[in-house]
C-alpha cells in the first residue's frame, strides 16, 4: 500500500459551501482565462438542465479552434442545503456522462441527491460533444461482427487488414479532432467545467475508465482535486499484455460464476457442472465462428464476434445471468435474437440498425491516443500464449482487441505509467473482487500507486460497487462526500 495507510479513517475539514460564479483558476493557466471565466447558460431539458462548455480544440493553442462540450445537471433537491456539484463519469471511454447524470436518482443515494447537483458531461469526441464517427453503421456492424479470435495466418492477416481499414477510415472522417480526444485533454476540460460550475475543488465519481480520467485529473490538478471516488479502477501503468491478462482473468472469473449459476438453475443448455457449461459455451462460439446463425429480423448474422459481445454484456451485472442462460438456450434451438439483443446493448445499437451512441468508435479514438500499440502480427502472436494460459476462456479474445491502435493515424500522446497525484486530497478507490472488466487487482494496484488513497473492497460480482445494492459500500462513499471521512484501511463489504 501507499503512504495513504496512515491517513485512513481520517476526517477532512468540511466547510459550508459558498456559491460563486466561477471556481478558482489554477496558476499558470492565464492563457485560458476566457474559458475559465465563462458562465454556463442553463436551459430546461429532459430530466434536468442542459448547457454547453466552450474549450480549446488544442490546449497548446488556446486562441485557435474551439469545441463545445455538452453538460447536464440534475439540481440538488434541497437547494438550501446544496454543497456544490458532483461530477460523474460512467466509463468507456466513450460512454455518455450526460445520459449517466440524467439517471441521477439511480446512480447516487437520496442523501447525495439532496445536497449535490449531479453533473455529467460528454467528453470530447463522445455522444453530443463533437462526436467521433469513424465508419458507417453498416461498416461498424461488419467491424464488430468480425472473427475476434483469428486461428491461423490467413485469419490473422484478415484481422490486421480490417483493423487497418477501420483506423484509416477514422483518420479520413474525423478530422483534426482525432488528435485531441486524449484522457489528459478530457481532464483539462473537466477542470474548466469545475470552474464554470463555481467549485474551487472537484467532487467526483468515476466508474471504470472514469477512474483513469479521475486519477489523471488528480495528477494534472492536485490542488483542485477534492473528494474523488474511483470505483472499478483501471491501473494506469499496465502494459498491453498485462491489460489483456487482467481483463481476461476478470471475465474468466465472472464467466465461471455465471456457469455455476447456470448449472444450478435447471435451465442451463448444457448438463453437468460449471466446467461442462464453460466447455459448452466455448463449443458454441466455435460453431458460430464456422457457421454464423442468420437472424430473421434483418439484423446481421450472429457471428462469434457478436455472440461474444452478448455474453460479455451479461458479465457486467449478475442480474443479466438468467437472460443470458435463456438466450443461449435459444441459440441452441436455432434462434439468436435474444443473444443479439444483449450484443446490441453492449454496442449501443438500436433494433433498426442505427447506433444511439458512438462508444464503439470513441473507445479506440481515446485509447489509441493514450497509449501506443503495435501493428506487428508477431507482437500479438507472441503475446497470445501467456494471455490464453492466464485466461483460458477470454484470453484469445482480449489479445487482438488493441491492434487497431497499431494502425492509428494519430501518434499516441500518452503512455502507460503509474499515477501518484502528489499533493491531491486523499482519494477513495473502490474495488469489487469478481469485477469482470476492471479486476480487483487493478484497484489494489492503483491504490498502491496514489500518494494518498484508501481502498474499499466489495466482495461480490459485477462491474463496480457503488449503488449496486450494497449499503456498506454506499454508506462509506456517502460519508466521504458528506463528511470527508474515509473508511478504515482494509474495510471489506
Amino acid at each position: 500500500m501507499s503512504a495513504a495507510v496512515a491517513l485512513t479513517a481520517c476526517s477532512l475539514t468540511s466547510e459550508p459551501f459558498t456559491p460563486s460564479e466561477n471556481g478558482a483558476m489554477p496558476p499558470g493557466r492565464e492563457a485560458l482565462t476566457r474559458f475559465y471565466e465563462q458562465k454556463l447558460v442553463w436551459s430546461d431539458c429532459e430530466g434536468g438542465q442542459c448547457s454547453d462548455l466552450e474549450v480549446p480544440l488544442d490546449y497548446a493553442t488556446p486562441d485557435g479552434e474551439t469545441i463545445r462540450i455538452a453538460v447536464f445537471r440534475a439540481p440538488a433537491r434541497k437547494a438550501g442545503s446544496r454543497r456544490g456539484s458532483l461530477v460523474v463519469n460512467p466509463g468507456g471511454p466513450g460512454a455518455s456522462g450526460v445520459d449517466y447524470a440524467r439517471a441521477a436518482d439511480y446512480i447516487v443515494t437520496p442523501q447525495i441527491r439532496n445536497v449535490y447537483d449531479v453533473v455529467g458531461f460528454d467528453p470530447r469526441g463522445v455522444a453530443r460533444s463533437a462526436p467521433i464517427d469513424c465508419v458507417s453503421d453498416r461498416g461498424l456492424d461488419r467491424f464488430l461482427g468480425q472473427d475476434p479470435t483469428p486461428d491461423d495466418t490467413a485469419e490473422q492477416r484478415e484481422f490486421a487488414a480490417t483493423s487497418k481499414a477501420f483506423a484509416t477510415e477514422c483518420g479520413r472522417t474525423a478530422g483534426p479532432l482525432l488528435g485531441h480526444v486524449s484522457t489528459r485533454e478530457a481532464a483539462q476540460d473537466m477542470d474548466v467545467l469545475r470552474a464554470a460550475l463555481g467549485d474551487d475543488q472537484l467532487t467526483y465519481l468515476g466508474k471504470s475508465y472514469g477512474t483513469f480520467l479521475g486519477a489523471t485529473y488528480a495528477e494534472e490538478f492536485p490542488e483542485q482535486a477534492g473528494r474523488l471516488v474511483l470505483d472499478g479502477a483501471v491501473a494506469p501503468d499496465l502494459t498491453s499484455e498485462q491489460f489483456a491478462i487482467g481483463q481476461g482473468q476478470g471475465f474468466d472469473r465472472a464467466t465461471r460464476q455465471w456457469a455455476a449459476d447456470c448449472a444450478d438453475s435447471g435451465e442451463c443448455p448444457w448438463n453437468g457442472d460449471a466446467d461442462n457449461v464453460v466447455a459448452g459455451l466455448q463449443t458454441l462460439l466455435t460453431r458460430l465462428d464456422e457457421t454464423p446463425l442468420p437472424l430473421s429480423d434483418g439484423r446481421p448474422d450472429l457471428t462469434e464476434g457478436w455472440a461474444s459481445l452478448g455474453v460479455a454484456q451479461a458479465m457486467y451485472d449478475q442480474g443479466m445471468w438468467a437472460a443470458l442462460t435463456q438466450a443461449l438456450r435459444d441459440v441452441q434451438n436455432g434462434d439468436g435474437a435474444a443473444l443479439m439483443d444483449l450484443a446490441d446493448q453492449y454496442a449501443e445499437r438500436n433494433a433498426d440498425g442505427t447506433y444511439s451512441g458512438n462508444i464503439m468508435e470513441a473507445i479506440y479514438a481515446v485509447n489509441c491516443l493514450d497509449s501506443a500499440e503495435s501493428a506487428s502480427l508477431d507482437h500479438y502472436r507472441k503475446m497470445e500464449p501467456a494471455v490464453t494460459k492466464a485466461a483460458p476462456i477470454w484470453g484469445e479474445f482480449m489479445v487482438w482487441g488493441s491492434m487497431v491502435c497499431g494502425f492509428w493515424p494519430e501518434k499516441a500522446t500518452g503512455k502507460a505509467g503509474p499515477i501518484a497525484a502528489k499533493g491531491a486530497a486523499p482519494i477513495l478507490v473502490v474495488g469489487t473482487t469478481r469485477d469482470p472488466a476492471t479486476p480487483y487487482e487493478w484497484a489494489q494496484r492503483l491504490a498502491g500507486q496514489l500518494d494518498q488513497a484508501t481502498l474499499l473492497t466489495y466482495d461480490g460480482d459485477g462491474h463496480t460497487a457503488y449503488m449496486r445494492s450494497n449499503n456498506c459500500v454506499n454508506d462509506a462513499v456517502d460519508r466521504y462526500w458528506l463528511e470527508g471521512t474515509l473508511p478504515a484501511d482494509g474495510t471489506r463489504c
